[in-house]
């Protein structure tokens, strides 16, 4: 398959969340689908059906894993935008979740579409052991040791100057944790081997990696117009980047490094590894 048909793939199957219109609390399922629905590049959905793929697994049988991690990564920037923590009031060219609906409900949408991740991920059609390994992965990925560990690590940061392995620390569990595991999800969806998850791993802490300075560097860069939401925000909050420690050049130096590593640790657990290739060719080269 190509990005655009995975892209197609995912977003059809999200329609199909939350769409009772008839509860009493349809008013929290338009939340949680304002922002579930608000497009993107799917990049981690599209990483567990791949890594599935080339593992020997089921795509269509892997897809509600592909959902959950949308799901939770959903939650994860409708809470990021929440004036308690970045107080953004544009993601992805539209108005935040609490700008539209309110701080009390946006915070409800993203727990909600927390626990939602692991119900869909838990009742879907693979075997009770790939279930739980798909879910163990994505728990491990976003708690203490993972995103909200980052997230406070982060937080304690703000306003003091870090150095680049505690910056690195942050950014591995706030950005790369989940990268990290929607490759081993995939695997797990397939049943894949110990080689396989260890080298899926690899490739998404390196493309993780990759992606924060990138962003970093897009905060700097880019344009409100291309990247969707406000532009400047981390040096405006006195945050920790990798631009202020490295620089543009020293930025795209260390880019280009790592996703050559990405690309190279594939081979050694994967034969058909085309598409990933382009795909951590293309995150390093976004601007938005």
């Amino acid at each position: 398959m190509t990005a655009n048909e995975y892209k197609i793939m995912i977003d059809k199957a999200l329609e199909g969340y939350f769409t009772n219109d008839k509860m009493p609390q349809a008013g929290l399922a338009d939340a949680m689908r304002y922002s579930l629905l608000a497009g993107g590049k799917r990049i981690r959905p599209m990483l567990v059906l791949e890594f599935c793929r080339i593992s020997g697994g089921d795509i269509e049988k892997a897809l509600p894993v592909a959902c959950g991690i949308e799901m939770l990564h959903t939650y994860s920037l409708i809470h990021d935008d929440l004036p308690c923590m970045d107080n953004d009031d544009l993601r992805r060219g539209r108005p935040t979740n609490h700008v539209v609906y309110g701080e009390c409900t946006a915070m409800l949408a993203g727990d909600a579409l927390q626990a939602e991740a692991f119900n869909t991920i838990l009742g879907c059609d693979l075997p009770a052991d790939r279930r739980a390994a798909c879910a163990g992965a994505l728990a491990e990925a976003v708690g203490i040791e993972g995103m909200c560990g980052g997230q406070y690590l982060d937080m304690l940061g703000e306003g003091k100057e870090l150095t680049e392995q505690e910056l690195t620390e942050i950014n591995s569990r706030k950005t790369g944790a989940l990268l990290v595991a929607a490759c081993q999800m995939g695997v797990a969806a397939a049943g894949g081997s110990r080689i396989q998850m260890d080298a899926a791993g690899q490739f998404g802490a390196a493309i993780g990696m990759a992606f924060q300075i990138r962003d970093d560097m897009l905060d700097v860069l880019s344009t409100e117009e291309e990247l969707g939401k406000p532009i400047g925000s981390d040096a405006a909050e006195k945050k920790n980047t990798y631009m202020a420690l490295m620089g543009k050049e020293g930025c795209e130096n260390t880019v280009e490094k790592l996703t050559e590593f990405a690309k190279n640790i594939l081979s050694e657990a994967f034969t058909d590894t085309q598409f990933l290739c382009e795909l951590a060719d293309s995150m390093a080269k976004r601007f938005n």
